[in-house]
């Protein structure tokens, strides 16, 4: 009996000096300080069995359409590009400066189609990964379910060709393109705004 009042005491300790720590503010929650090895476990741990659970029902579509995965090209350049880079664009100033930092997608994943598409529609809370869920129907996020698992296999040209051919996610936005080139905006219809357009004026995402 003893033994279980000294480990309630202790436990109410912790518990107020967790809650005083907090209150005064003293840890650093800017982006440009990395988690200490304890919250980084923590927050990474939380994240990984959270999804996992959340997804674990999820029907999974046939995501080999072609139609499909085309649809997703374009959602992803739109949407994800900036943030998660891809074949070619290995860097952006927005990847640079998220903590944690976003995972380049590029270079595979081991979430499973279900948890991609869960973290796609209902983002992650603390990451700057957005739900896209409040603005996008079910069968566009598959679309870019789809596609993010087909891109590891497509080269940095590949990946340029078959956005180029994409349907845009809005009427206009910037394909990431590599440090010291200019971006190059697309219209919803796939086609690249020529060169002598107004709409080239100004600046774009460059990874």
């Amino acid at each position: 009996m003893k033994t279980i009042k000294t480990l309630f005491v202790l436990l109410i300790i912790a518990v107020v000096g967790l809650g005083v720590y907090v209150y005064s503010g003293a840890y650093d929650i800017g982006a440009d300080v990395p988690h200490t090895r304890f919250v980084d476990w923590l927050v990474s741990a939380l994240r990984d069995r959270s999804i996992a659970a959340h997804a674990r029902d999820i029907r999974v579509p046939d995501l080999n359409d072609p139609k499909m995965i085309l649809e997703g090209a374009g959602q992803y350049a739109a949407m994800c590009s900036t943030c998660h880079l891809a074949p070619g664009y290995d860097q952006s100033e927005t990847w640079e400066g998220l903590y944690p930092r976003p995972p380049k997608l590029y270079q595979g994943t081991s979430l499973t189609p279900a948890e991609i598409f869960w973290v796609i529609k209902h983002g992650i809370k603390l990451s700057g990964m957005p739900a896209w869920g409040a603005s996008h129907e079910d069968d566009e996020l598959w679309a870019i379910t789809a596609f993010v698992m087909q891109l590891p296999k497509l080269s940095p040209q590949q990946y340029k060709d078959i956005v180029a051919r994409a349907p845009m996610d809005t009427d206009m936005t910037m394909m990431p393109m590599p440090r010291g080139e200019s971006p190059v905006p697309h219209h919803a219809d796939g086609n690249a705004v020529p060169a002598e357009s107004p709409a080239r004026v100004g600046h774009g995402p460059q990874p």
